[in-house]
């Protein structure tokens, strides 16, 4: 049976990439090349637009009790209680919880995730692909529309596609692992020591996360060799601590190599996540961006699957993420420089350090490290929000007057036009999208943040995003058609 969508690779952005399709109403799979999640959790936490576009799916409160973290940059902190915005990230969480929550999601949704099934290939034919894999029964074949690479730095998928992945080889090496009982002081945001860096913060129940970045450290490709015994040497040398009577539950190591696939698209293929960019953990940027582009992908590619895609709404996925991919590898080259380099670094340092301290510049660095800057070209111009997202915490009563939040309102992953009392004819123009726009009719509660500059009404994409407004934004028919198609 030819499937809507066939995705390699089952972390978390390509969970997130399943749920998305199927409240899409498009028939998923997920291939997986491991018997079973692995436990390993290179990333402990996600930034506040991750955070949002969990809440956007009815999925952050699962999370249950999460800390909320401080931000820097490159070592440098940032105060985010000065700003207007929310931009604390949650920190603590580690990916396989993540990986579990998505998994046990897409169990309610019905979407099947195939395990110990590895894609070794495909080859696409007139109207589809044709998925290769080794399974548990030997050799297979299965058929879809489309094919999505969630299949991380190695990517089959993006070798098999031919598509490009350039970028800057490893010039620095870093050991992690997580231990119990290490009795370790914590350094949250790392800290500098004669010879490098070194971070430790407490990831759960006890368990400890250390990071290691020794100027003499080669970068260290082949972890199967890398012991705890080598990790434990190199912490005592750097900070005069011992771990060496400590549990080890992992370690790991890796490298500040930076890459971005030169396509996110190319025909019926498509790449999210790892796949498309690779870089030095910064921020726990590299998920949170990965499950981003999974959210932006995920209803157009079902518009696709279902019919009713306008021309050209699959070629935004590369217009409108491989910027942000190309911000995210300038941004995280530029922290490991400021992070990593030694005392010779530090005038730079306490420059930033300085600057910071100007909202302005501390508006623009945490947003580009919390994901709340994304702006895109949704076609017209006029009114301040059109591109941005409309903050999920936003607070609206509803005709009836029961209070909602945005985040509530976009659960089932459909266009949301949200109507006060002067915009009638707005929600009369709507119905002919009713199978894809949910109209809304409302009034805004008052936010400090926010007084005076609500809109008499707002379009927003499923994925959160504003694609028009008024006063000043466009037309409206402009808008959904843009991003809905014809009426139905």
């Amino acid at each position: 049976m030819t499937q809507g969508a066939i995705i390699v690779g089952a972390g978390p952005v390509g969970l997130m990439l399943a749920g998305e399709l199927k409240l899409g109403g498009a028939d998923v799979a997920v291939y997986d090349r491991l018997p079973a999640p692995s436990g390993e959790s290179r990333g402990v936490g996600f930034t506040r637009r991750a955070a949002e576009v969990f809440d956007q799916r009815g999925l952050l409160a699962r999370f249950g009790d999460v800390e909320w973290a401080q931000g820097h940059f490159g070592g440098v902190r940032i105060d985010f209680s000065k700003l207007d915005d929310n931009h604390f990230s949650v920190r603590g969480v580690p990916q396989f919880r993540t990986e579990e929550i998505l998994e046990g999601w897409l169990a309610e949704l019905g979407v099947k995730v195939h395990r110990n099934h590895e894609v070794t290939g495909f080859r696409e034919t007139e109207d589809g692909v044709v998925v290769s894999f080794e399974g548990p029964d030997g050799p297979g074949e299965a058929e879809a529309q489309y094919v999505v690479g969630c299949d991380g730095a190695r990517s089959v998928v993006r070798k098999t596609a031919g598509i490009d992945f350039p970028g800057w080889d490893a010039t620095r090496g870093m050991y992690m692992a997580d231990l119990v009982g290490a009795g370790v002081r914590q350094r949250p945001i790392g800290e500098q020591v004669p010879g490098g860096m070194v971070m430790a913060f407490n990831l759960e129940n006890g368990v400890d996360r250390i990071v290691i970045h020794d100027e003499k450290l080669r970068p260290h490709e082949d972890k199967s060799q890398l012991t705890f015994e080598v990790v434990a040497d190199a912490w005592e040398r750097m900070t005069g601590e011992s771990l060496h009577g400590a549990e080890v539950r992992w370690i790991s190591a890796f490298t500040d190599t930076t890459r971005q696939a030169s396509e996110y698209r190319k025909g019926r293929v498509f790449l999210v996540g790892d796949a498309t960019h690779i870089h030095m953990p910064a921020g726990a940027q590299g998920m949170s961006v990965g499950v981003q582009d999974a959210v932006n992908l995920g209803w157009k590619l079902a518009a696709a699957i279902n019919g009713w895609a306008p021309e050209g709404l699959l070629d935004t996925f590369q217009s409108e993420r491989h910027p942000v991919g190309e911000q995210l590898m300038r941004n995280t080259r530029a922290q490991t420089r400021l992070y990593l380099t030694g005392d010779e670094m530090e005038p730079l340092r306490a420059v930033m350090r300085e600057l910071v301290e100007s909202p302005d510049v501390a508006r623009h660095l945490a947003g580009q490290v919390s994901g709340l800057d994304v702006r895109y070209d949704v076609g017209a111009t006029g009114h301040p929000l059109l591109g941005l997202r409309l903050s999920p915490d936003r607070e609206l009563n509803l005709a009836d007057g029961t209070p909602t939040r945005i985040a509530e309102l976009l659960h089932s992953a459909r266009g949301v036009l949200i109507t006060t009392g002067d915009s009638r004819e707005a929600a009369e123009l709507a119905e002919g999208w009713a199978d894809r726009v949910d109209v809304v009719t409302g009034t805004w509660v008052p936010a400090d943040n926010a007084a005076g500059d609500d809109p008499e009404a707002v379009l927003l994409r499923p994925d959160g995003h504003v694609a028009w407004a008024s006063p000043d934004g466009g037309k409206l028919r402009d808008a959904l058609e843009r991003w809905f198609g014809t009426e139905g």
